[in-house]
């Protein structure tokens, strides 16, 4: 399943996450950000469970931001499965 997160706080201002069935994540696209960052964090994500994503990356903060990027994709992930039930 497809989700989309418009972020909130950061310099990236959208995510799109793809998850499996079985809670893998399978794809992740950041509209923004640090490219290079992003374009990185992605490729390390497809294969990883969403829970375990969102425990490494959810309150990860930039700078004096109370957010990051990484959260932010962290929050999509959450919105995503609670959207698979």
């Amino acid at each position: 399943m497809t989700y989309t997160y418009n972020n909130k706080g950061t310099c990236s201002v959208r995510t799109v996450v793809e998850l499996n069935e079985d809670h893998t994540i399978k794809s992740v696209q950041v509209l923004g950000g640090c490219d290079g960052n992003l374009k990185g964090i992605a490729k390390l994500l497809p294969g990883m469970k969403a829970e375990d994503a969102i425990a490494r990356m959810e309150g990860t903060t930039c700078g004096r931001k109370p957010t990051s990027c990484p959260d932010q994709i962290a929050q999509a992930l959450k919105g995503a499965l609670a959207e698979m039930g």
